[in-house]
């Protein structure tokens, strides 16, 4: 049986000035799979989702999302597409209570069932439901990460695009994250994952992507990439 294709990149080329950070990258995200990214840092992995976000501009090549085009689309039009992004440092309102940031990622689908879809953050992250009228900024980093991806849940994701939601978070707190971004995949929502975690990153996805200084230089279904001799040795610690 076919797979859905939600998402293609085709020959993506993405430049800071003279600086070429991505030489022809190409990938696929199916419906219903967690396709996984890794590679050092500066490899191009976070200008890659900048760039599927429209963040930034292409300077060649195509991204195409459920059949529309998007890289000459503003970035609040692909949100309203459902491809939403929690970006790396999560990026969120500080000074604005976990309530209101939460209410801030719905801002492109008000309807009436904000109120399911927030009692649905709060099943993946019942602290954020203890610390509702709390300042964003007060909480813990762990805490800070969960208020990201809840936010992002709020704009009812077709594609949620993840990148290194690890980063600077304590083993237990990492383990807690990647078995919610288990659980949100199970009720269909594709997840584009990049991640320097990359064993934990494997473990959980359906596919990866190997990306080295803006290119492409190995895909493969995930459980295959554990097992990789080069993998492991440059990304597994051997």
């Amino acid at each position: 049986m076919s797979r859905e294709l939600v998402l293609e990149v085709r020959d993506l080329q993405v430049a800071y000035g003279a600086i070429q950070a991505l030489k022809g990258v190409s990938l696929q995200v199916y419906a219903g799979e967690i396709t996984t990214i890794i590679g050092a840092n500066g490899a191009g992995k976070s200008t890659l989702l900048r760039t599927i976000s429209g963040l930034l501009r292409p300077t060649s090549g195509s991204i195409v999302y459920q059949g529309i085009e998007l890289t000459r689309v503003p970035p609040h039009r692909i949100v309203q597409f459902g491809v939403i992004h929690v970006p790396e440092g999560r990026r969120i309102f500080t000074e604005m209570s976990v309530y209101e940031n939460l209410l801030l990622g719905a801002y492109t689908c008000r309807d009436p069932d904000l109120p399911q879809r927030m009692e649905q953050v709060f099943r993946l992250f019942p602290r954020l439901k203890e610390r509702l009228s709390q300042r964003a900024g007060t909480l813990s980093g762990g805490e800070q990460q969960m208020l990201a991806i809840g936010r992002a849940l709020m704009a009812k994701p077709r594609l949620l695009m993840l990148d290194e939601p690890s980063l600077g978070l304590a083993p237990f707190l990492v383990r807690e994250i990647f078995r919610i971004l288990r659980e949100i995949n199970a009720t269909g929502v594709p997840i584009l994952l990049v991640e320097q975690n990359a064993h934990m990153a494997l473990e959980i996805a359906h596919r990866g992507y190997v990306l080295e200084t803006g290119r492409v230089v190995l895909s493969d279904e995930a459980q295959n990439l554990l097992k990789n001799p080069a993998v492991r040795e440059a990304y597994l610690g051997g």
